[in-house]
């Protein structure tokens, strides 16, 4: 062999492994890009989610306050229900005395 054709065969061997290497390149590339594709839909999925998620925690969270509220005005309405029955009906001494005096000062 020559060294012409040693050489054109050199040159032939680093193209095919040229060759092999970016058939490797594309291959990885198309490999990363399809993994890139499915993270971001995966991220886009966790992100609709978690939106999702956290309306419902709100509108959970503003019911069980909603209710709560409501119990609560309840219970002070009644507390004060009672506590003006309770005021109108006593009447301690002096107040029935004053009560009689100022009925009498009109007699």
């Amino acid at each position: 062999m020559s060294t012409t054709e040693k050489y054109v065969h050199s040159l032939k061997q680093i193209k095919e492994a040229e060759d092999k290497i970016q058939i490797q390149i594309d291959e990885h590339k198309k490999k990363v890009l399809e993994e890139f594709r499915n993270f971001e839909s995966y991220v886009s999925k966790t992100i609709i989610t978690a939106k999702s998620d956290g309306e419902k925690l709100v509108e959970s969270n503003v019911e069980q306050s909603r209710k709560k509220a409501t119990t609560e005005t309840e219970k002070i309405i009644v507390d004060a229900t009672n506590k003006s029955k309770t005021v109108s009906a006593r009447i301690d001494a002096q107040t029935m005395q004053e009560i009689i005096d100022i009925l009498l000062k009109e007699v």
